[in-house]
């Protein structure tokens, strides 16, 4: 692979440095990347050109991976592994304002628009990415037409996922918002499915605009009123039309 992206920055530390884990090139081997999975179907001449351009990089747990302002020379997709976009706050932590779990983009829009990162972007688990810098790929794009139209859809479904992500915020109060959410993570499961909350509450407060507390006592109300039913991190869905009604589904 080519070595084009730079060493990724260490956050403000909110522990002892010594506790957050170092960004190291990956080991040479083969590797697969979805590009399907990130992008829809490709000519497998178009995935052979991406992996042709394609820089990869390990990620330890708790390691920032570019912070907002800083340069962004390439995109950034998840490939493994979990992270989160939002706010670094120092003495607090990350406000997560996504959680991202492989494989997924991590800095898709901001390297196009003006070549700088709009958000912090930390590891909260073991991650690997994949970095395309952005010159040589909009090189590639003016030559492979049809490559450039899956980019394109890429960039649509972001602005199509952060123009819900306003409507809601200034449109649905909080119960709503929650109420939306559930639905949206238990869509593709059975009725009555146990769904394993993968994020740590404080994270999914943050990127529904509430307070811990706030997802507290509305996870509390929910499940007095029947509609779900909640035990530490598992949560199963008793009432789906109740719920999408509360919603605005």
């Amino acid at each position: 692979m080519n070595a084009i992206a730079p060493p990724l920055p260490r956050p403000v530390p909110l522990a002892p440095p010594a506790s957050l884990g170092s960004t190291e090139a990956p080991p040479r081997h083969p590797l697969q990347v979805p590009w399907p999975a990130l992008l829809g179907p490709l000519a497998a001449a178009d995935a052979q050109a991406l992996d042709a351009l394609a820089d990869t990089r390990l990620g330890t747990e708790g390691r920032m991976l570019f912070s907002r302002g800083d340069a962004a020379p390439a995109v950034v997709a998840l490939l493994d592994g979990q992270a989160a976009c939002g706010w670094w706050q120092p003495g607090r932590g990350l406000a997560a304002e996504r959680v991202l779990h492989a494989p997924a983009w991590l800095a898709l829009a901001g390297p196009w628009v003006d070549g700088r990162h709009s958000s912090d972007a930390l590891a909260q688990s073991a991650v690997l990415l994949v970095a395309l810098p952005v010159e040589p790929l909009r090189a590639l794009l003016a030559r492979q037409p049809l490559l450039a139209l899956r980019f394109t859809d890429a960039l649509a479904r972001e602005v199509g996922r952060l123009d819900a992500r306003l409507h809601e915020l200034m449109h649905k109060d909080a119960g709503a918002r929650l109420a939306a959410w559930i639905c949206a993570q238990s869509a593709d499961r059975p009725p009555a499915a146990v769904l394993r909350l993968a994020e740590r509450k404080r994270d999914i407060a943050s990127q529904l605009g509430m307070t811990p507390e706030t997802l507290s006592r509305l996870m509390r109300s929910l499940s007095e009123r029947g509609l779900i039913a909640v035990s530490g991190y598992q949560l199963r869905v008793l009432d789906a039309s109740g719920l999408r009604l509360l919603a605005g589904a």
